[in-house]
């Protein structure tokens, strides 16, 4: 596959599974909504700070970030780290009319945080094979580009 037909496949995907390592060792999965790209090396994710994969992931921040398409069936595993941020300029880009129902407090809820996934390498396939994401071509990739919600590019407005 070549990094445009990643990327198609990212932006259709709506939903990752993000695999993290918990306090105890044991290997973990959540599904978390993921539009916010930049490129296929940076995915931002909105969640809540009180959750068990931001509490494990800011102790070790090791993580991987599944796409897929189960229909054409292709997959795409990223590898990498994860940071969360708390600062507003971040919170900001993700918050969206409605989420007071999941934040009650608003921007500055102290539940409220982002996940900020940065690939260093991924492994693809598809029905027709698959194969190896290198560093440089994620770089390659992503050069120029800036965060976009792609939900709207792809999918249409709400």
């Amino acid at each position: 596959m070549t990094t445009v037909e990643l990327m198609n496949l990212v932006d259709r995907s709506l939903f990752a599974n993000i695999g993290y390592t918990d306090e105890n060792g044991k290997q973990n999965m959540r599904r978390v909504f993921c539009v916010w790209h930049k490129g296929l090396g940076r995915h931002l994710i909105s969640t809540n700070t009180s959750s068990a994969h931001v509490q494990s992931l800011l102790r070790d921040g090791n993580a991987c970030l599944y796409f897929s398409d189960d229909t054409a069936f292709e997959g795409l595993c990223l590898f990498g780290n994860a940071i969360i941020h708390f600062e507003r300029e971040y919170k900001e880009l993700l918050w969206n009319e409605g989420d007071e129902q999941y934040y009650p407090k608003g921007i500055d809820d102290e539940d409220y945080c982002i996940l900020e996934f940065i690939a260093e390498s991924g492994r693809y396939y598809r029905y027709d094979g698959k194969g190896d994401l290198s560093a440089a071509q994620i770089e390659e990739c992503d050069r120029g580009k800036t965060f976009e919600n792609r939900y709207n590019a792809v999918h249409g407005e709400v």
